[in-house]
């Protein structure tokens, strides 16, 4: 997905996004579930950290002469103690993404969606309540996202935020809306559906055509 610019407030999210995060995974320890389909929270720290500093190991993802390589960083990070990865990733990458304004381009959705991915895997789980400065982020950041994420719902989208601002992410005579707060409309798009609070509304034959392109996944 196309990240939309880095506004200073999204410099801000993307900052305490990962600080959160690392303070979360501290929490509820290596070995938590994720919403990330076979990834415990350890897991997830190493992509993390690899996707910060590692773009030779991000290549072996999908290049698969590289794939021994990826394999064996991937391990190494993994074995190393739990905190020291959590305090890698808090560290955040080296380079040119260690500007702030990059940094925010690059991660602060990404990292408000991986938090939520702890979080939300966790018995006893609830919604946060967020700054609104930062629940305007998010919709800035939903409504560029979502162009890209429906763009093949086969149907009209349009978000909406309960007594907020609408946006038509893909036009089409007929189309559905998908309404929740800015946060839980972002979880929507990169595809946590069956853990995002979002209503889909619309004739009963539009939205059976939106949920077979965007399927909801039971809960893992």
């Amino acid at each position: 997905m196309t990240t939309p610019p880095a506004a200073p407030g999204h410099r801000d999210d993307a900052r305490r996004e990962r600080d959160a995060l690392c303070d979360t995974a501290s929490r509820v320890g290596p070995d938590a579930p994720t919403l990330c389909a076979g990834w415990d929270v350890r897991d997830l720290l190493v992509h993390l950290a690899v996707r910060d500093n590692r773009p030779d190991v991000v290549l072996g993802e999908t290049v698969p002469p590289l794939r021994p390589h990826r394999d064996r960083v991937w391990a190494e990070l993994a074995a190393q103690p739990f905190e020291d990865l959590v305090q890698r990733v808090r560290s955040g990458p080296r380079g040119p993404l260690r500007l702030p304004a990059l940094d925010a381009l690059v991660n602060s959705a990404e990292f408000f969606v991986h938090h939520e991915d702890v979080l939300r895997a966790q018995e006893g789980w609830a919604p946060r309540e967020l700054p609104p400065g930062q629940a305007a982020s998010l919709w800035r950041t939903v409504r560029v996202l979502g162009r890209v994420a429906y763009r093949r719902a086969g149907v009209g989208v349009v978000l909406v935020t309960p007594g907020g601002p609408r946006a038509v992410v893909r036009s089409a005579p007929d189309a559905v809306s998908l309404t929740g707060d800015p946060a839980e409309l972002l979880l929507h798009a990169f595809g946590r559906r069956s853990r995002a609070r979002v209503r889909v509304d619309g004739a009963p034959a539009v939205v059976q055509r939106f949920r077979e392109a965007f399927p909801e996944q039971p809960p893992a």
